[in-house]
């Protein structure tokens, strides 16, 4: 028998969990012993199941019991807010958010909290949602010190730096543990973005020197290797088209 879900271990309520048979899980949710969070060898529970795939109307029925706990991480740490923000799953972010007893920063293993997985995939909509909450926290970054606007930037994910760029309280010059700022890595897109805040970002090379705009056009023009420039080093394989639209734009930056 083949399902949806790669699991170990797995209960009935799981299976019916997983694939999203809502009847099924009404019905062995109703018998006695049932416990709603029980997990698989790798920590899936049928929330985390249900949500992995997208099933809203399992979801639903899950957090109407009381015994849930929708904050249950599996062996990577991962949540079920955290795994509906990464797929992009609005609905079900939506019916998690309304849980009072939801930790919406909660972070796995690595440090990976529920906003940086959606603004990492670029889901406005998720992120918009999770922005929302009072308790949210916009600058809790990985355990590589990345922040959601530093993945937001490295993303190209316009919609998100703005959000985030919007909100008194996001720094926008908190660096990685490499000592990079958000615009490192940037599309050429979300790097257009940043000066229009009236903040003015760090300009650092990946060496983590101070660099300067005549460097950057330097390195652009000539292609040479050495320090590579935030505004150059976008994407390696995309590197000659990027090279073009920076020599064209006598005000890329400022």
């Amino acid at each position: 028998m083949e399902t949806s879900c790669l699991f170990a271990t797995q209960t009935p309520l799981l299976l019916a969990a997983c694939n999203g048979h809502e009847g099924v899980v009404e019905i062995l949710l109703g018998g006695n012993g049932i416990d709603p969070d029980k997990s698989d060898d790798d920590g899936a529970t049928p929330l985390l199941g249900a949500t992995l795939n997208g099933h809203e109307g399992v979801v639903r029925i899950l957090l109407e019991q009381d015994d849930i706990n929708p904050n249950k991480q599996d062996v990577d740490g991962q949540t079920p807010l955290a795994e509906a923000a990464y797929w992009g799953y609005g609905g079900v972010v939506r019916m998690l958010l309304r849980r009072q007893d939801l930790d919406p920063n909660k972070p796995g293993k690595d440090g990976e909290t529920p906003l940086r997985w959606g603004a990492w995939n670029g889901n406005e909509e998720v992120v918009k949602m999770l922005l929302r909450r009072d308790d949210i926290n916009p600058n809790n970054s990985d355990l590589s010190g990345r922040t959601p606007l530093w993945t937001a930037a490295c993303s190209g994910c316009e919609g998100i730096v703005k959000m985030l760029l919007g909100r008194d309280d996001v720094g926008p010059d908190k660096a990685n543990n490499c000592g990079q700022t958000p615009p490192v890595f940037p599309s050429v897109q979300s790097v257009r973005l940043l000066p229009r805040t009236g903040r003015t970002p760090s300009l650092r090379s990946l060496d983590g020197t101070d660099a300067q705009l005549q460097s950057v056009l330097t390195y652009a023009r000539d292609g040479r290797p050495g320090p590579i420039s935030v505004l150059v080093y976008v994407s390696f394989s995309n590197f000659m088209s990027i090279r073009s639209v920076l020599l064209r734009s006598e005000t890329f930056l400022f």
